[in-house]
């Protein structure tokens, strides 16, 4: 038998797909403190609390019952539906019906589906930079192609936001869609009303899809609201897919109950593609998801007082370093400072030039772990998560400052 060749091993489609950065610095911050290192980890977008008791108590029982033990619908259970149409319109005050909605395994397989079912090959999704990991991948697994539009840390209106200027330099007649996302990961950043209102019109106007990812609904600080694009522009409806899940407000990560809402062709589309790749969430999860929903929102309200105040610590303490700019963030719960005033300055014989190189630089001198702003677009950025103890939080930081105060 011939040999294989390396190079034909792995298809060019899956070999081209970059590891999660996210989760690759998660992953190498917990082996080390596996280790017995004292490494401090900023990396994991998740919630530091357990998921609420009454959730727990339903997957519990849940467990007990057969009928969660055979196969059920690949579209999600008929109850879990309801309670996502009924938690969309109070939330958000979008009316929708369970036709409209697919129950997928993670927010990332309602991304993958929603762009598998919308691209064509050679189709361009403007993706507003710094962004999620996760879009740009799964963008080109479903044949289409990011186009990059970057907002930084002292864009106008707004830090990280875009504006419909910008959009409309980067429309071409390939442009199918839009991915909006706010509150925003990695930046925290939120979009105020009349922007995102003004977004949608220039999407409605030339005829493009507008993907908007809404996992953060909740976890907003400072008066700052987030609506919903197609509550703000109604005639978008039938041109926009909202992406939502329980990961972030219940603190469910582990999981997997994402979902996305959709005009019904798409949605059968995507319920169709789904049946063949994994069938239905499982339906413990499910149950749990909808003792989630149906149950009332003071698991959010404590934990968006402990971020609260961990994001103005953290925030504080960063911009007390000498070349870093950490704008406030409005939502989620990361803060992502720029640190271009410290590339190329000298800390302990070494001189970073990327956000890579720093960031492996305070792994390696310090113990602590971030994700470099490559991850999220360019290079300049860090990205840390305030979802982790105050301790720990005010150790981490302050182990950042020590070092970096180093810089010459």
């Amino acid at each position: 038998m011939g040999r294989v060749s390396e190079q034909t091993r792995i298809s060019t489609r899956i070999g081209s797909i970059a590891e999660s950065a996210t989760l690759a610095v998660d992953a190498k911050a917990k082996a080390l403190k596996a280790e017995g290192r004292p490494v401090i980890g900023f990396g994991a977008g998740e919630p530091d609390f357990p998921t609420p008791d009454y959730i727990v108590q339903a997957a519990v029982e849940a467990c007990s019952d057969p009928v969660n033990h055979r196969y059920s619908p690949a579209g999600g259970l008929p109850a879990l539906k309801a309670a996502i149409v009924a938690k969309t319109r109070r939330d958000s005050g979008y009316a929708v019906e369970p036709a409209d909605v697919l129950v997928t395994n993670g927010g990332k397989q309602a991304v993958y589906n929603t762009f598998a079912a919308l691209l064509d090959p050679g189709d361009e999704v403007i993706l507003p930079t710094p962004y999620w990991t996760t879009y740009p991948e799964a963008i080109r697994l479903a044949g289409g192609v990011p186009v990059e539009v970057f907002a930084g840390a002292d864009a106008e209106p707004g830090a990280y936001l875009v504006g419909v200027e910008q959009l409309e330099a980067a429309r071409t007649e390939k442009t199918k869609a839009l991915l909006f996302c706010s509150p925003s990961n990695p930046t925290g950043a939120v979009y105020p009303t009349e922007q995102v209102e003004a977004i949608g019109r220039w999407a409605l106007e030339h005829g493009i899809w507008v993907v908007t990812d809404e996992i953060y609904e909740h976890l907003l600080y400072d008066g700052a609201q987030a609506p919903s694009m197609p509550v703000v522009v109604p005639e978008l409806a039938d041109t926009c897919v909202v992406l939502n899940g329980v990961a972030k407000t219940y603190a469910m990560t582990g999981w997997r109950v994402g979902w996305m809402i959709g005009p019904k062709d798409v949605i059968k589309a995507a319920t169709n593609l789904q049946s063949h790749a994994t069938s239905n969430v499982a339906n413990v999860s499910q149950r749990a998801a909808i003792a989630a929903l149906e149950g009332s929102l003071d698991a959010v309200e404590e934990m968006k007082v402990a971020f609260d105040r961990r994001r103005r610590l953290m925030v504080d303490m960063l911009n007390e370093i000498d070349g870093v700019e950490c704008p406030v963030p409005q939502g989620a719960f990361y803060a992502y400072p720029s640190v271009e005033g410290v590339l190329g300055r000298t800390i302990r014989g070494r001189t970073p030039q990327t956000s890579v190189e720093l960031a492996a630089l305070i792994l390696e001198e310090v113990e602590v772990a971030v994700v470099p702003g490559e991850a999220f677009g360019p290079s300049g950025y860090l990205r840390l998560s305030y979802a982790l103890g105050d301790d720990d939080l005010k150790e981490g930081v302050g182990r950042i400052q020590a070092l970096l105060a180093e810089a010459r």
